[in-house]
């Protein structure tokens, strides 16, 4: 059996009899994480070994871990700054800002790797505009150049953890101030708007590397009446043809406010397979998980499959003690604590 076009959740701290059936469906190729199944290094990474250990190939573990308000795993891992500090030091002290980011992207791959997960759903690549509720510190900067040089820097910190790289949200989140979690935003601005602005660290990102892509639950009117995530021009055209994209594109939650517009759930991963992702995420709703793997039918293309086996992480400590006792990574950790404040409170499940 090989790896499905699915990507669901769990709902706590370890696999239910019922969620190891549903994640042995072969439509299924990984398990995206959150805080709720979070306790401590040791549970995550019997949670994790849980995961792989049900079927072969293992399935692609995730986790949006960004950093700032967007860092799922807390206690027992360091506090990773928001990536606008990292922007802020870049204003001042741009070489010191790219040494940062690169200690910050390796302490953050090494942690999860060494608990198992295989890769992040980051860095983030929007720019910041000023407008948009959902991104605000997310964002490295508002100048797109240094957005490219620190998550190059970021991105380099990754792959030296054993990480690959998944950019979001393209081709930019960061201009409408609706959060696609609860609306459905628009942004009316001209492709060459985008191009000459918002497109430039993605650009700058898959010359650079980026393994993967995660789509923007936007529609852009001027460009396609559909939203990034299922329009074949944003994705195969624009994407894959104009930026040389070659790597994997996930498509951000369909159970999200800004995914309903493409019909029910099947509806909506189909459209986003057709519009080239290879992969579809469902988070939260189990029962919409229940009826997408009941009903999709989803021949997955050889393509696809190559890309996916780019996600998973590459070898790692085998413990977060192990890790501790890295002098290199000792070193990382003490230069990320001259940053700035860490996390705040986070408002995610």
């Amino acid at each position: 059996m090989g790896l499905g076009p699915c990507m669901l959740d769990i709902a706590g701290l370890a696999l239910t009899a019922e969620e190891e059936v549903r994640l042995r469906n072969e439509l299924v190729g990984g398990v995206i994480l959150f805080a709720r199944n979070y306790e401590s290094p040791g549970q995550l990474a019997e949670l994790t070994a849980s995961i792989h250990g049900l079927r072969t190939p293992s399935l692609l573990i995730s986790v949006d871990h960004e950093g700032g308000r967007v860092q799922r795993f807390t206690e027992g891992f360091t506090r990773i700054p928001a990536m606008r500090e990292l922007g802020r030091i870049w204003d001042d002290h741009p070489s010191r800002a790219r040494n940062l980011a690169r200690q910050v992207g390796y302490v953050l791959a090494a942690e999860l790797r060494a608990c198992g997960v295989d890769f992040s759903f980051t860095p983030v690549l929007d720019i910041d505009f000023g407008c948009s509720s959902v991104i605000g510190d997310r964002a490295f900067h508002s100048e797109p150049q240094a957005i490219s040089e620190l998550a190059h820097s970021l991105l380099l910190g990754l792959k030296q953890g054993g990480m690959p790289t998944v950019g979001k949200h393209f081709p930019g989140h960061g201009y409408v101030h609706a959060d696609s979690h609860l609306e459905v935003p628009v942004d009316e601005r001209s492709y060459t708007e985008i191009e000459l602005c918002d497109l430039i660290p993605f650009r700058q990102l898959v010359n650079f590397g980026l393994t993967a892509v995660m789509p923007a639950h936007v529609i852009y009117p001027k460009v396609d009446q559909h939203p990034a995530g299922f329009s074949k021009i944003w994705l195969k055209d624009i994407l894959r043809r104009e930026l040389g994209f070659e790597g994997c594109i996930f498509s951000d939650d369909l159970s999200m406010e800004g995914a309903t517009v493409a019909g029910d759930i099947v509806q909506r991963a189909e459209a986003a397979l057709d519009a080239g992702c290879d992969m579809v995420l469902v988070c939260n709703q189990p029962a919409l998980a229940d009826e997408l793997l009941a009903r999709l039918k989803w021949e997955m293309p050889a393509a696809s499959k190559a890309r996916l086996l780019q996600m998973r992480g590459r070898p790692h400590p085998d413990s977060m003690v192990h890790l501790h006792e890295q002098p290199e990574f000792v070193k990382a950790v003490h230069e990320i604590a001259t940053i700035g404040p860490g996390t705040a409170d986070l408002p995610f499940a």
